[in-house]
C-alpha cells in the first residue's frame, strides 16, 4: 500500500496538471501510430519488424515502446499514476535519443541532414520529470485515487 500512496502522491497543482498532460497529448500520437498504424504509422507489427531490422531491438522492447507511448500518454492525460507513466516516457525518449537521433540539436524541419536532432525529446524529457517529481497534480486520478485512501 505505501509503493501505491508513493506513485500517486501529488498536490492539486496546476503545474503538473499542465505538463501531463501537454506531454500526454503530444505523445498520444506517436503511439497511435505504432499501434493503430493511424497518421503515418504502420501498426504494431510493422513497427516492431522495423525496430528489429533497423536497430536491432527486440520486439518485445518494441512492444513495450509503443505500449509506453500509446496507454503511458492516455493514463497521463487522466493522471492516473503519472510518475511511473512519466518514468516510461522518460525511458523512451532516452531510447529514441541513443538509438534514432544523430548530433544535431535541432529537429530536421528541412531535411538538411540524416536523421533527426534531440530537441524535441529533451522537451519531453523536461515535462516528464514535472511529473515524477511533483506527481500529476490537478484534475488527476491519482488525486481522487489519494482522497479515498485518506
Amino acid at each position: 500500500m505505501k509503493t501505491i500512496r508513493s506513485l500517486i502522491n501529488t498536490d492539486n497543482d496546476w503545474g503538473p496538471f499542465i505538463a501531463r498532460v501537454s506531454l500526454g497529448l503530444v505523445i498520444f500520437p506517436h503511439g497511435a501510430q505504432k499501434i493503430l498504424g493511424i497518421w503515418g504509422g504502420h501498426g504494431l507489427q510493422a513497427m516492431m519488424d522495423s525496430f528489429q531490422q533497423w536497430f536491432g531491438i527486440h520486439p518485445v522492447f518494441s512492444a513495450l515502446v509503443a505500449f509506453a507511448e500509446f496507454f503511458g500518454s492516455l493514463a497521463l492525460i487522466l493522471g492516473l499514476f503519472g510518475r511511473f507513466m512519466a518514468g516510461s516516457i522518460v525511458l523512451v525518449m532516452l531510447g529514441a535519443i541513443y538509438y534514432v537521433v544523430n548530433d544535431f540539436f535541432f529537429m530536421n524541419w528541412y531535411s538538411q541532414q540524416r536523421g533527426e536532432g534531440y530537441e524535441f525529446h529533451l522537451l519531453a524529457i523536461g515535462l516528464a520529470l514535472v511529473v515524477m517529481v511533483k506527481g500529476s497534480g490537478k484534475y488527476s486520478v491519482d488525486g481522487l485515487i489519494q482522497e479515498k485512501l485518506g
